[in-house]
């Protein structure tokens, strides 16, 4: 088990964009990276995905330019970027989640590295993992009876728990499968369920709302980049309503959120490197099978804990992959 301290330092992200640009020399490729989020928000999975190019041989100041675009967390930006990448010349492009995805395979023939991705085949993005058959190939989030382990963490860490607020976003259809999962499991575990649908950031403002005055047993919320943009957000009404919570996303709980379960998206943005090295050696992104997540993180912030009055199972402390103090 690994204790540490975050800091987190976001100043050279911002360059990115402007470093990228600088090489321009004929013989670089080029490729696009569509964000979310933004360059300081998501500093922690671009370095993964660059360290992972900078190790199979790509200099982004000798043969490598990366086009950014950032969504800002406002998903009907989509559209807009991906038509700048288009104009941009890119090879290839890398984006993370559902909606992200959806986007470019419906606006472009561009080979499309996929992130994160939640259910690749029921969305129409793939043919098979196997056999991806189209531009997109990369990873994919989904892992069976997720949900339900988040809730049954929950449930280990606050034993009398009796209700939690759900929240998720109807626009990610990958979500709206996730929140059946969630409700599935709620019922077997014998837990309330209130279910909030967030389209943006409004949306969200009034959930927090409700919550705050429905005072739910707990707060679990999905996995949509929505929440991930609006981390700081989150986590402030949660310590105010003193609301236990876990997330998808580590960010949340390195934010000062109790703890999350899920796969390691660090990891996966590393690994996507690969599938872009295939593609600009010739490898067609329909003969790239699309794989699943190799590192799931259970991340838990005592400190946290210890705000909101829960002593931590020592069993619980020591299952977790990280200890936040």
């Amino acid at each position: 088990m690994r204790r540490r301290t975050f800091i987190v330092g976001v100043g050279s992200a911002a360059a990115w964009p402007i470093a990228a640009r600088a090489q321009q020399g004929s013989r670089a490729h080029r490729i696009g990276f569509l964000g979310n989020s933004s360059a300081a928000l998501e500093a922690n999975l671009v370095q993964p995905f660059r360290d992972g190019l900078r190790d199979l041989g790509y200099d982004e100041a000798r043969n490598l330019v990366i086009e950014y675009r950032w969504a800002d967390g406002n998903y009907q930006r989509f559209p807009a970027l991906i038509d700048e990448l288009v104009k941009a010349n890119v090879e290839v492009i890398i984006t993370a989640g559902t909606p992200a995805a959806l986007a470019v395979a419906r606006a472009t023939a561009i080979p499309l590295v996929m992130v994160a991705v939640g259910d690749p085949v029921g969305t129409g993005l793939i043919a098979t993992f196997a056999h991806p058959g189209g531009s997109s190939t990369g990873l994919t989030s989904l892992a069976p009876e997720l949900e339900g382990k988040r809730l049954e963490l929950l449930r280990e860490i606050i034993p009398n728990l009796a209700s939690v607020a759900v929240l998720w976003n109807p626009t990610n259809a990958y979500m709206v499968e996730s929140e059946r999962e969630v409700q599935s499991a709620a019922a077997r575990l014998q837990i309330k369920v209130t279910s909030l649908a967030v389209r943006d950031a409004q949306e969200l403002e009034q959930a927090l709302t409700t919550v705050a005055a429905q005072r739910p047993g707990a707060m679990n919320v999905l996995a949509d980049r929505l929440f991930l943009h609006n981390r700081a957000r989150i986590v402030e009404v949660s310590a105010q309503s003193r609301l236990p919570g876990i997330h998808a996303y580590r960010e949340l709980v390195e934010a000062g959120a109790l703890m999350s379960y899920g796969p390691s998206y660090a990891d996966m943005h590393r690994r996507a490197a690969t599938y872009v090295d295939q593609i600009l050696r010739g490898a067609k992104p329909a003969d790239l099978p699309v794989q699943a997540p190799a590192k799931f993180e259970f991340v838990l912030n005592v400190k946290a804990a210890k705000s909101l009055g829960i002593v931590v199972p020592s069993a619980l402390l020591a299952r977790a992959d990280e200890v936040i103090e």
